[in-house]
């Protein structure tokens, strides 16, 4: 009687899906809680205002409001992309690092807002990305 891993092992690997490792799977938990404090980030920079530091002659200088709406849409995003990290679809890998990329971009310009969650959260999806990345290497040698 053959098992499941008989069978896929016998037919070759998967090329659109990969086995998940621990450190792709803590990935995708990382980019799922950061991404939900992305959007509580967003949530609160568009609903008040006034919790943020206000700062003048920023070169990225946005309304609040404005990077309240960029955190809540990349940090839909960043969840949606640890979703598929963990089904194991392996342009879900990809999409992560991008989106993590775009993540720790929006953090590091809004670092004038909100200097220590700004500096947290890039820091978060700078592991993300690099754990994304290490998995990946990890994962094709189980294969």
């Amino acid at each position: 009687m053959a098992s499941d891993t008989t069978r896929s092992t016998a037919a070759g690997p998967h090329p659109w899906k990969a086995p998940v490792s621990g450190t792709t799977a803590f990935a995708a938990a990382l980019m799922i809680f950061g991404g939900a404090m992305a959007v509580f980030e967003g949530i609160a920079a568009i609903a008040k205002d006034d919790i943020f530091l206000r700062t003048r002659h920023y070169v990225f200088e946005f309304d609040l409001t404005g990077w309240g709406w960029i955190h809540l849409i990349v940090g839909i995003v960043i969840v949606l992309a640890g979703c598929a990290v963990l089904s194991g679809a392996l342009w879900a890998r990809y999409f992560g690092v991008v989106a993590a990329g775009l993540g720790a971009l929006a953090n590091f310009l809004s670092i004038p807002y909100y200097p220590f969650w700004a500096m947290t959260l890039v820091a978060v999806n700078i592991f993300i990305i690099w754990a994304l990345c290490h998995g990946m290497h990890r994962e094709v040698d189980m294969a």
